[in-house]
């Protein structure tokens, strides 16, 4: 997600550097005596550079909204297991336990325990790219490596790997 944001954030001094330079430009024009259409086309990109300006912060404020919210969501879930009862709590430890051994058989990096756990608490490709301040490819390529390592057809197969024989 920070490439996102350095994306974004390097997109919005682009078009406002833009929206400046061809204002000071209308202005400069004015002052010379440029032609109504002259100064309507250049009006006409700062328009365009302001709209574009507007979409792109309005899009970075909703990803930093989204990205709150996750991690609201993420410390409720986590407070919520905090007042589970103590055999579940024991059990949650000891599955948690079992998981992290299995996850150092299989030679994950902690980068992909990272992203696998947070599989198996169900999240999204994308919510987990959110989390993890990284891009959605980042973490499918990670998906993908972690299937690989443990022979694992995907997901579903993964997640059933851990909860198959308690049901």
């Amino acid at each position: 997600m920070i490439t996102y944001y350095l994306k974004d954030t390097s997109l919005i001094i682009f078009a406002a550097l833009i929206a400046i330079a061809s204002s000071m430009d209308i202005v400069t024009d004015l002052s010379h005596g440029a032609t109504l259409q002259h100064i309507i086309k250049e009006a006409a990109i700062v328009v365009i550079a302001l709209f574009i300006l507007g979409f792109l912060v309005a899009n970075l404020r909703r990803q930093a909204n989204t990205i709150k919210t996750l991690r609201q969501q993420l410390q409720s879930a986590n407070a919520t297991s905090a007042q589970a009862s103590d055999y579940l709590l024991t059990a949650r430890r000891q599955l948690s336990d079992v998981i992290a051994r299995q996850f150092d058989e299989w030679a994950l990096t902690q980068s992909e325990k990272q992203v696998g756990m947070l599989l198996l608490k169900g999240l999204s490709l994308k919510e987990i790219a959110a989390l993890r301040n990284t891009l959605e490819k980042t973490v499918r390529q990670q998906a993908s490596s972690i299937y690989k390592k443990t022979g694992l057809a995907g997901r579903h197969a993964f997640s059933a790997w851990f909860i198959e024989d308690f049901l």
